[in-house]
């Protein structure tokens, strides 16, 4: 600008709009840290701050291994970010943290971007109906959970009240109480995900208890939380009631219904298209938007949208999939820090009588919630280790609890005092609460006890065959199902077969299981596999009973859902598909070491015995079909060594060989070597030669046909040589795992092991080196567990 009236010339130059990224470090010769001044740069700064040091702050936890979450981490480096380096005075970080140019607007800014982000894929995640849908156990611990609390915090806020106590102090003590009193499914979700439990008997009822608590906290937190400025007028009041039963009769009869139609409009299996995707966004912002002008939290809207999506795929999972990797990491670590740089620990006393009111609160709030849990369930005789873990995973707080008390202090309802001693009890509780539900629940280690003699060896001559078959894809049901025509259902010994088809859970925050009802398939997502075995069920009348179901879990989960589905049906055996999929010319056309993992974990925990079809060429499907003729003979090996998962395959080969459809040969590997003076030696040895006795002598034709011989086998090599040499004239071997068992017969087999969780034998079959046609079982009898019985009786049902 230039000032004509006078001898002196001014310039003042400004950039419009503002200029938020710098020219570089060579902008200012003499400083540059001038891109300090810039809001980008400090952004970023920021965002690579506060994402490094939570994840140095976890690695040093978790080198602890107490199962302390990242939550905890990222509270941790807000502390360390914000009053702890003010007291340090380390003016660099002073710099970045609260930059004296535009203050931390842009950063809050970017971080309440990201938790709405966060709250909204929380919302597309929940299943609200689930809430209608569970057990009254569920209901009335989820109620409990919120409602005593409450009651108790509000009893103590009426025997601490002071006298004189302003109306400002008041509104700020019920305003904590109510917090205080949340129970958030999403933030118990992400406990149970770090524990690795959110699929166990436990997990699931916490998950639909939080459920049940979170919606009935909903709505009274809202209108806590409302502004004080409505409640001035009652009028204002009214309407603003009213703008948000408008909004939530938009969301259901309006918007649902919408994006229903944008599902219809995919063609199943595909992908949901970007545009739909980019409108979905839209509305959760503009529904962001809409709480915005009605003076409620943008978080708030954008929550009550995500509830409005329909959950799981196709469109659930496409948001889920799109935005939660970038929302859940450096975002949401970059909210937590910055609200919890604002506890500022040197004015913990400011305010005493606050401070003694908060932790008194804190305290009984948490003994209503854990006492209001745990009782419910030990009356029900679930054990006590049980009832404690579930009660104390139903007063885990996190990051919903910490925007509570973070929205509290933006409106001036709260003093930083208090504020600071409720982001130290949040710190408190999840990092605590974790750890002693890892000490009080182990699933694992006595999930299966008392369910023992559940394998084909102990099964009664004429009673039922109960088999667990488990399905990934599509190309999984036909060779299953030619397996399960193999198994020779009669009249006298039928099958019932539990078909489980196993997804990955996505675009939700609860896994989900489905019992098919055989009347209510049409036009369902999994419509085809249902067909396929209903199909097979009638083509056997009589002699199959066929039940469906369809689990939704994380990957790392799924042999929870397996496991507990065969425990509970009381089957004999598992049949699990092998993860390799091979082409028609032989070569390996795809591999899933997802599933693989998941076998290694099923072998590792099941209850009953358990068979890996490993399907080359679709040979188990020649079994598709019933017919008498002899001309569709189709051939089995048994490959015998000895000991008990031997015996387990053999005693189902025996089984098969009735088929009259079906020939047998069993080949037993003998080493050639005198057995030694070893009890437990011939023990098994008797145990072997009782099972091949009538397989020797094929006793009274009680089997169609069936053929024994013997082959010297002198080391591991020369077994393999032996099995190259007969594996081609067979279309199924069966064969023990015989996992970690050392014998003469497979001695060196383990050396070039591809797939070691098969044993030696069954590797040999399964590689990728033999180049056969023929399909192999792997079978496993079932381990036994030694654990006391009586405590593992609960069941969530009651």
């Amino acid at each position: 600008m230039h000032d004509l009236h006078r001898n002196d010339t001014i310039e003042v130059c400004v950039y419009f709009p503002p200029k938020i990224n710098s020219a570089g470090i060579w902008e200012s010769k003499t400083s540059p840290s001038v891109i300090l001044k810039y809001s980008l740069p400090v952004l970023e700064l920021h965002m690579i701050l506060a994402f490094f040091v939570t994840h140095l702050v976890h690695f040093f936890l978790n080198r602890l291994d107490l199962g302390i979450p990242i939550l905890a981490s990222q509270i941790i480096t807000g502390l360390i970010l914000g009053p702890m380096l003010m007291v340090a005075n380390v003016d660099a970080f002073k710099a970045i943290m609260f930059p004296p140019d535009f203050g931390v607007q842009i950063i809050d800014t970017i971080a309440i971007f990201g938790f709405t982000l966060f709250l909204f894929l929380v919302g597309v995640k929940m299943d609200v109906k689930g809430a209608f849908k569970t057990v009254k156990t569920a209901k009335l611990i989820g109620f409990l959970s919120f409602l005593l609390p409450l009651i108790f915090g509000l009893i103590v806020f009426g025997l601490m009240g002071e006298k004189n106590q302003s109306n400002e102090v008041q509104a700020e003590r019920v305003a904590i109480t109510v917090t205080e009193s949340l129970t958030s499914v999403s933030v118990i979700s992400c406990l149970l995900s770090e524990l690795k439990i959110l699929n166990s008997e436990l997990g699931r009822l916490a998950l639909s208890s939080a459920l049940v608590g979170d919606l009935s906290s909903l709505i009274l937190f809202s209108a806590v939380s409302m502004d004080k400025k409505w409640t001035k007028s009652i009028g204002m009041a009214l309407l603003n009631v009213g703008a948000m039963i408008l909004f939530g009769i938009v969301l259901v009869f309006v918007l649902r219904p919408f994006m229903f139609w944008m599902i219809r409009r995919t063609p199943q299996g595909k992908a949901v298209k970007d545009m739909y995707i980019y409108t979905v966004m839209l509305l959760a912002f503009g529904s962001s938007m809409y709480a915005h002008l009605l003076d409620r939290s943008p978080v708030f809207g954008a929550f009550l949208f995500g509830l409005a999506v329909p959950e799981g795929p196709p469109l659930g999972s496409a948001l889920v999939d799109k935005f939660e990797c970038f929302v859940s990491g450096p975002l949401v670590s970059l909210y937590v820090s910055t609200i919890t740089m604002r506890a500022d620990p040197m004015r913990l006393f400011a305010d005493l009588a606050g401070v003694k009111f908060n932790v008194i609160l804190g305290v009984v709030t948490f003994l209503a919630k854990l006492l209001g849990t745990f009782i419910p369930l030990f009356v029900t005789k679930m054990p006590l280790k049980d009832s404690l873990a579930f009660a104390l995973i139903m007063t885990s707080k996190g990051i919903v609890e910490l925007s509570g008390f973070s929205n509290l202090k933006d409106t001036k309802v709260i003093q930083d005092s208090n504020y600071c001693v409720l982001v130290i009890g949040v710190l408190l509780n999840s990092t605590v609460v974790p750890i002693l539900v890892k000490f009080l629940y182990d699933p694992i280690s006595r999930k299966y006890a008392g369910y023992q003699m559940r394998n084909i060896m102990h099964l009664k001559p004429d009673s039922e065959l109960r088999i667990l078959a488990c399905v990934h894809k599509p190309e999984n049901v036909g060779a299953l199902i030619g397996f399960l025509n193999t198994t020779c259902p009669t009249e006298e010994s039928p099958n019932v077969v539990y078909v489980l088809h196993l997804m990955e859970l996505t675009g939700r925050d609860t896994p989900l299981f489905i019992a098919h009802q055989k009347e209510m398939i049409a036009g369902s997502s999994y419509e085809k596999f249902i067909i396929a075995f209903n199909r097979y069920e009638q083509n056997n009348c009589g002699l199959v009973t066929m039940n469906t179901f369809t689990s939704m879990s994380p990957p790392d989960m799924m042999h929870e859902d397996i496991c507990t589905m065969a425990l509970d049906k009381q089957t004999s055996l598992i049949l699990l598909p092998f993860h390799r999929k091979w082409s028609i010319d032989g070569s390996i056309e795809t591999e899933n070491n997802a599933i693989r993992k998941l076998n290694c974990s099923v072998l590792e925990t099941c209850p009953c015995s358990i068979g890996i079809l490993i399907d080359r060429d679709n040979a188990s499907t020649r079994m598709l079909t019933k017919s008498p003729s002899r001309s569709s003979c189709y051939s089995v090996c048994m490959i015998f060594i000895g000991g008990k998962d031997d015996r387990e395959a053999l005693t189902l080969a025996k089984r098969m060989s009735k088929d009259t459809r079906l020939s047998l040969t069993v080949t037993r590997f003998v080493s050639g070597e005198d057995s030694e003076n070893n009890y437990l030696l011939d023990w098994e040895e008797m145990l072997d030669d009782k099972v091949l006795k009538d397989v020797k002598h094929n006793q009274a034709g009680e089997y169609s046909e069936i053929m024994y011989m013997e082959e010297i086998v002198r080391d591991g090599p020369h077994a393999a040589e032996i099995v190259r040499s007969i594996v081609d004239g067979y279309d199924l071997v069966i064969v023990g795992r015989r996992y970690g068992v050392q014998s003469v017969q497979t001695q060196g087999l383990s050396e070039w092991s591809e797939f070691p969780e098969l044993g030696g034998i069954g590797d040999l079959l399964a590689s990728s080196d033999l180049q056969s046609r023929a399909s192999v079982l792997v079978v496993q009898q079932q381990h036994y567990v030694d654990v006391d019985v009586d405590k593992t009786n609960y069941s969530s049902s009651n």
